[in-house]
Parts: C-alpha cells; sequence; structure tokens
C-alpha cells in the first residue's frame, strides 16, 4: 500500500501546482486524442468521490461499501432544491447536499464505527441497502423513485461585466475541474496534517494509535465524516453533469465500483480514484462503442481488474512509486556498499566511534509537573478472574514517585494481567487503582495515558510501514495536542515542541540515524529500542516496561540495560522482566509475584536470599544463582 510520506515528501504546494496545470491541459490535449467531454467529466466527479474514500479507506483503514448512500444524499438534497423547491442558486444547493451528506455521515458513522473489521463494512453494506429502499419508497415523493428528478440547472458564474455559463460538455468541465481541484487541495492539507498522521497510525495499528494517548474513534469519525462530505458534493456534481439525479446513484453498484476504480488507481495515494476512475471508465467506452462487445464490456473489464489487482497490488500509482523505491534502495545498497570498502582505517588502529552507542540522559519534554505529594501509583485489592480463572488475586501494590520498581514470577504468574491493569488495558474484576490520587479504575488507556501513565508492550506494537520519525511522532502528538483535535488543515510544523520532542526521544533510543527508515526494515534489538521510544515520546510520568529485554541476543540486552538506566534518572519506571540479573541490577526494589499473588516485595539483595522466591522457581532447591539462571533461560 503506498503511504502517506509519499505525498508529504514533496515540497508544499509543488503537488498542487502540478495538478492545476494538468487539469488546464486537460481539454487542450484530449479532445485531439478523441476522448468524448462527458466521459472526462464523470471522471472527475468519480475521482471527486474517490477522494473523501481514499481517505477513509487508503488513509485510516476503513473499508466501507456504504458510499453510496452518503453519494446519493448529497445529490438528491442538492437536486430537490434546484427542481421542485425552485432553489436559485447551484452553488449554495451543491453546499447544502454536501453538508446533509455530512451530518448523514455523522449520524451513520455513530452506528457503523461501533464495530471493527469486516463487521463494520457489513453494516455500511446494510445501511447502503436500506437507504436504497427509503428512497424509491417512502421517500419517493421527494427523490422521484425510480424516475429519480429530472430538470437539475447547470450552474453560472456573474462576473459583473458578463455571466459565465457551464452548460454541458467541454463547457461544464472548468467548473468541474474547479471543484475537483479545491477537494484535492484540501485533502492534500488534511493528509499532511496532524489529523493526517493519526489517521495512518489507525490504519497501522488502531490498538498502539489508543495506548499512547489517541481518541481513535472520534478521529474514526471524523474520517467517515470527511469522506461523506466527499461523496454529498460528488452526488450533486453528479446530478449538474446529467440534468438528472438518478436512482441509480443509491445502489450498491455504486460503492462497488468506487472500490474497484480506487484499487485499480492505487489507495492512499488520493489521485488514484481519479485515475482508476479513467481507466475504467475509458475502457468502458471503448469495449462499447469501439469493441461493440454490449453487455459483455463488464466481463472483460473484470478480468482486466483482477489482472491489475494481481501484478500491481498497490494499483497503478503505487507501481509505479513501488518500482522508485526498488530502484533507490538498490542505488542505496550499492552507494553504502563502495562506502564501506572505500572507508580508511583509523590512524594507530583505533576503532571508529559507534555514533549509535548510547547516549547520556537527557530530561525528557514532560507535561506540567504534578502538585500531588504522595505514592504515584497505589493498587488495592486488584483481582481479575476470567471466568474460573483467577489471573490476579487481591494484590495490594505501591509505587513512590522516582522509584524503579522490579516485578518478576514464573510464568503464568500474572505479570502481563496486573500490567494490564495498572494501564486500563483490562479492567479488574475488583479492586482499586489510584494514580496520583485520581482514582482511574475503569478507565480508557487512552485517557491513563493523556494523565501521564503508559507502557511498552512484551510483543512489539509498532506503526510498520511507517518510519522510526514518524512512529515517535505519533506518540508525541498525544501528549502535545490532547487525544482529540481536529486541526485538520493545520501544520506539523506550526506544532510547538514537536521536532524538539521527537529528536530527543530518538537521541535517547539511540535511533537518530535510522530515523527515515522503514520500522519494518529495523533489527529486533532496534525495534524494542524504538517500542520503548513510542512510551517515552507521550512524556509520561509514571513508565511501565513488559519484558523489554525479551528475545535479545546477549550484545542486545546490555545496550538495552544502559539504555534501561539512562532514561531511568529521573523517572518512575515500573519493569517486568525474566532476566534477574539485568533487573536485579536496575531496580531498587522487587515484588515477586507467584499464581496472580504478592508473594514478596523487597530490595534486590532480600529478593536473592528469599527462601520463597527460591521456593517459587525451584520447587524448593536452593542456590540464587542456579534460580536466576533457571528463570533467565
Amino acid at each position: 500500500m503506498l503511504t502517506g510520506p509519499v505525498m508529504r515528501s514533496k515540497p508544499l504546494g509543488r503537488v498542487e501546482i502540478l495538478t492545476a496545470i494538468g487539469l488546464i491541459l486537460v481539454p487542450l490535449v484530449l479532445p485531439y486524442l478523441g476522448s468524448a467531454p462527458n466521459t472526462v467529466n464523470r471522471i472527475l466527479v468519480w475521482g471527486l468521490f474517490g477522494i473523501g474514500f481514499d481517505i477513509l479507506f487508503g488513509y485510516t483503514g476503513l473499508l466501507s461499501f456504504g458510499q453510496s448512500a452518503l453519494y446519493g444524499t448529497g445529490g438528491f438534497v442538492a437536486a430537490y432544491l434546484l427542481t421542485r423547491a425552485g432553489f436559485p442558486y447551484v452553488w449554495l444547493a451543491l453546499i447544502i447536499g454536501t453538508v446533509a451528506a455530512a451530518a448523514v455521515g455523522y449520524l451513520v458513522g455513530l452506528i457503523a464505527l461501533r464495530r471493527t473489521g469486516i463487521y463494520f463494512a457489513m453494516i455500511t453494506v446494510a445501511i447502503a441497502e436500506v437507504f436504497y429502499f427509503v428512497e424509491f419508497n417512502p421517500l419517493a415523493e421527494w427523490t422521484g423513485g425510480e424516475n429519480g428528478l429530472p430538470g437539475v440547472p447547470t450552474p453560472s458564474l456573474y462576473l459583473g461585466f458578463t455571466t459565465i455559463h457551464f452548460t454541458s460538455g467541454w463547457s461544464l468541465y472548468p467548473f468541474l475541474a474547479f471543484c475537483y481541484f479545491i477537494g484535492i487541495v484540501i485533502a492534500l492539507r488534511i493528509v499532511r496534517s496532524p489529523v493526517g498522521t493519526i489517521f495512518r497510525a489507525i490504519r497501522e495499528n488502531p490498538l498502539r494509535a489508543a495506548a499512547v494517548g489517541h481518541d481513535i474513534h472520534s478521529y474514526k469519525l471524523a474520517a467517515f465524516v470527511i469522506a461523506a462530505a466527499y461523496a454529498g458534493l460528488a452526488g450533486g456534481l453528479l446530478g449538474v453533469l446529467q440534468a438528472f439525479m438518478p436512482p441509480e446513484a443509491f445502489t450498491f453498484d455504486t460503492s462497488g465500483q468506487l472500490v474497484i476504480q480506487t484499487a485499480i488507481g492505487g489507495r492512499g495515494t488520493l489521485f488514484g480514484p481519479l485515475l482508476g476512475a479513467g481507466v475504467w471508465l475509458f475502457l468502458q467506452d471503448f469495449l462499447q462503442a469501439t469493441l461493440g462487445l454490449g453487455a459483455a464490456w463488464k466481463l472483460v473489464l473484470g478480468l482486466v481488474f483482477v489482472v491489475l489487482v494481481v501484478f500491481l497490488r498497490h494499483g497503478i500509482i503505487g507501481g509505479f512509486v513501488d518500482l522508485y523505491r526498488w530502484l533507490r534502495s538498490r542505488g542505496k545498497a550499492t552507494t553504502e556498499a563502495a562506502e564501506a570498502r572505500a572507508e580508511p582505517l583509523v590512524a594507530n588502529g583505533a576503532a571508529t566511534p559507534d555514533k549509535d552507542a548510547p547516549t547520556p540522559a537527557m530530561a525528557a519534554p514532560n507535561r506540567a509537573p504534578s502538585a500531588f505529594r504522595g505514592p504515584i501509583l497505589q493498587a488495592t485489592g486488584l483481582t481479575k478472574h476470567y471466568g474460573g480463572v483467577v489471573a490476579n488475586a487481591d494484590i495490594d501494590f505501591i509505587v513512590n514517585s522516582g522509584e524503579l520498581r522490579g516485578i518478576i514470577g514464573p510464568n503464568g504468574a500474572g505479570k502481563s494481567t496486573f500490567f494490564k491493569m495498572l494501564t486500563c488495558e483490562v479492567a479488574p474484576t475488583s479492586g482499586k487503582i489510584v494514580f496520583e490520587g485520581r482514582d482511574i479504575t475503569g478507565m480508557s488507556v487512552t485517557d491513563v495515558c493523556q494523565l501521564g501513565l503508559t507502557k511498552s508492550y512484551q510483543v512489539n506494537q509498532l506503526f510498520n510501514r511507517l518510519t522510526v520519525s514518524e512512529n515517535v511522532t505519533i506518540a508525541a502528538l498525544a501528549a502535545l495536542r490532547g487525544k482529540f483535535k481536529l486541526d485538520l488543515l493545520g501544520s506539523m510544523a506550526k506544532i510547538t515542541g514537536m521536532s524538539e520532542q521527537v529528536e530527543h526521544t530518538l537521541a535517547l533510543v539511540n535511533l537518530t540515524r535510522r530515523r527515515d527508515t522503514p520500522v519494518s526494515e529495523l533489527a529486533y534489538g532496534e525495534k524494542r529500542r524504538l517500542e520503548v521510544g513510542l512510551a517515552l515520546a507521550s512524556s509520561p510520568t509514571l513508565l511501565l516496561l513488559d519484558e523489554p529485554l525479551a528475545g535479545m541476543s546477549p550484545a542486545e540486552r546490555v545496550e538495552t540495560v544502559k539504555l534501561l538506566k539512562s532514561i531511568a534518572r529521573g523517572r518512575t519506571m515500573i519493569v517486568i522482566d525474566h532476566d534477574m540479573d539485568a533487573l536485579f541490577e536496575l531496580a531498587e526494589r522487587v515484588t515477586v509475584l507467584q499464581e496472580g499473588r504478592v508473594l514478596v516485595e523487597g530490595t534486590p539483595d532480600e529478593i536473592k536470599g528469599n527462601a520463597k522466591v527460591q521456593e517459587a522457581y525451584l520447587g524448593g532447591v536452593h542456590g540464587v544463582i542456579d534460580a536466576q539462571e533457571a528463570v533467565a533461560s
């Protein structure tokens, strides 16, 4: 899939200027190639329709088959105003239709977004079918039923000294091209904005997007409403283009064609739906008119679609981008190999400095200091049942501000479940959690992250198709903007403290040199460091690390322990790990869990010689060194 950074890598304004030039050249070039003006106009309408759908599907990852309902809503509201209501202003009627579609999209989104994945898609299918039925039956008096609404007028523009009438064919093209241009400019601003960055985060990993402090439900709803607004405007333009608002706008075929065109052109590109519409409609005209295939054109076009999807999985634009990246990666690999061969030896045999060596600890850009004094975290009677299985039972746990607490225990001791309850990923069956004097029991993981309590995950939860710096940026956005803010046309560069916080975090986890590397290309140890970096970027007052050394080689463990020591300065941290040597080296106090309960608590030296701990790990066989080796293995 083509991702947002392709667009954002362009200098501001270049894409918009090239788009404007292309739209100006179309009526000057395409007539000589035999292109019918009505086909070109339909491509623009479908392309505008597809922009909103691409923001929803390509950027946010929400596949909706119900866009026809919103397309028809905007179109019929505008057409009704311009025909039966006698409303004289075409421009204003189109805007009203757009607003109506957005409002309906908001209500539909509230229902559909209660589920995710295939269930979300199926709900949108059902809603589209409901709208189709309502248009043909209860609302037939207003929509014309199976006859639609004929007589939709075309717009005109009064310039003071003359009036320009946009009638049909190439005469209507400037009006539609202007609408498309405004639509693409706004969409480009949206996907480059902080909101666009969060849309991509939701597409890649909604669980982690919520865990770093973003209200993903509200952002999904925003994407749905944006797509609805584009659909409503495109529906209104369809009526203007055809001088008739057809009932087919509400059919499932309309939604299906939109999905196909976006897939052909390339989702996550904004221009993919326009290109896909061009391929679809030009081939349709060619197969029907030139080859005379009649109704069989759908069969041939379906085969063409299958071939394109099989061989160009990211669409036509995505295919070109993949080719460009492949050529660039080959050139980069060749250059790096040449540099490695040509690298001179350091005088006197000294080793070349390791630029990725751990850096000194730096103060993370933090939220406003809390006025609370006392234990930063206190859990009382914390219990979690899964049916008849008791994961944790009656745990009392207190952590003081500035403390580095370790948690150990055999496999199945309930450590990860305990962590999930502390960060509100899992609601306790009973008990209470107090963070900085505030009862957070039952709050969402997003809300507690906004309060300053967050964690890294035992299994990496990263945004794999985004770069290292983009991953950190997503977490920093939640700390700097709050859990939800609709700065749709805002600039990332104007967020105070953003670049400093991202650079600070990258330096802290020793990933500055890898800032532009996609996460999927990182080594495992680097991914573990980035996992910690995402938690740090949200500026937590209490940081929980769930097995940060899991799966690492001995060398990676040594480097990560240095990193943890570095970031522990001035922070409150709780660390779970099976590496007892490393944990005893890091922690000031250690809590031992066994069978979901607190077995014992004390300093590392006290835990090392505790008979209960040896019993828990080795069944009564004494010897601290053997116990540590057994747990580490």
